[in-house]
């Protein structure tokens, strides 16, 4: 029977797996190592830029650090807007450059400490993909890895980006990682102690090769149980949209940002705690060339379009 990358083996899968499932976690410290060089992107701006800034998941005085160390979760209106501003640099790199960062982390995300404005950095390992070229799967920081690259795929999509952002929104939801695998093959059993272990479509749209890999049979873990009881249901539901093994199965970064969980971030009067405005969220340009008027009015609220001058169709449904 074949084995994994890395030479590992089912029996090994199987020993690994021998744990208890996992449990609502505390607030709690990521890993440490910052690598905050390379170019910057926010939202639709050029690959460029240079800000004074801190990094979600750095070393030194971070917001998500600041909470852990404080023993609290970080306001939800913060885990909001940072993510929604992940999903729009996502969008725009995904869609006008078509590149894929593959290692989106929280080390390699920038947040003005002022305007709470936040930029996508490092990109050392970014790459045009391009259909029927492979790539290498030794990619993207172990603990945001799609498993996709785990299981050896060479011909992935930006959607390993989207499970890397949807693993940085449930750090920031529980205070430490989701998955905190120590090995490649640690780090697929973490992932099945939470989806549960892949059935064989998932595993063939992951990498076609593995579909005979025989698994230990575990059971999802429900999502509502691993997040804190009074966790909203919306920041569930898009953790579980992002976080699926089927990389088609996966929302868009688009679509991402069209979620209610941001709804608050789109009412015409929402402000940053202190009272000061959001950074710019809704000016979007060339990365709604192809999306339908229904995404784009589901992504740009009626107070933004009259700011902006923009005029779309009529929602459906409205």
């Amino acid at each position: 029977m074949a084995a994994l990358p890395g030479g590992v083996q089912p029996a090994g899968a199987a020993d690994a797996m021998q744990v208890d499932q996992p449990q609502p976690v505390a607030a709690g410290a990521a890993p440490a190592d910052a690598k905050n060089g390379g170019s910057l992107v926010e939202g639709n701006s050029p690959i460029t830029g240079h800000i004074i800034s801190t990094t979600i998941g750095g070393k030194n005085g971070e917001p998500k650090r600041h909470y852990s160390n404080m023993n609290q979760r970080m306001p939800l209106i913060y885990v909001k807007l940072y993510t929604y501003q992940i999903f729009r640099g996502l969008a725009y790199i995904h869609t006008v450059p078509g590149v894929c960062h593959r290692d989106v982390k929280p080390q390699n995300l920038l947040v003005d400490p002022l305007t709470h404005q936040v930029k996508i950095c490092d990109f050392g390992s970014a790459k045009m993909l391009v259909k029927g070229e492979a790539n290498i799967s030794y990619i993207c920081s172990r603990y945001y890895r799609a498993p996709e690259l785990i299981f050896g795929a060479t011909e992935y999509t930006t959607s390993i980006d989207i499970w890397s952002a949807g693993c940085v929104l449930a750090e920031l939801l529980l205070g430490q990682p989701l998955f905190p695998g120590e090995s490649a093959v640690d780090q697929l059993v973490e992932i099945i102690k939470v989806l549960g272990t892949p059935t064989r479509e998932e595993i063939r749209c992951m990498n076609p090769n593995y579909t005979e890999f025989r698994f230990p049979q575990i059971k999802a873990h429900p999502w509502h149980k691993i997040f804190h009881k009074r966790m909203p249901p919306e920041a569930i539901d898009l953790a579980s949209r992002l976080l699926q093994y089927s990389p088609n199965l996966r929302c868009t970064a688009l679509e991402a940002c069209t979620h209610p969980f941001f709804d608050e971030l789109r009412e015409p009067h929402a402000r940053l705690p202190n009272g000061r405005p959001f950074p710019p969220l809704f000016n979007f340009k060339q990365e709604l060339a192809n999306a339908s008027p229904d995404l784009i009015n589901r992504l740009i609220p009626d107070h933004a379009r009259r700011h902006l001058g923009l005029n779309f169709l009529p929602a459906t449904g409205s």
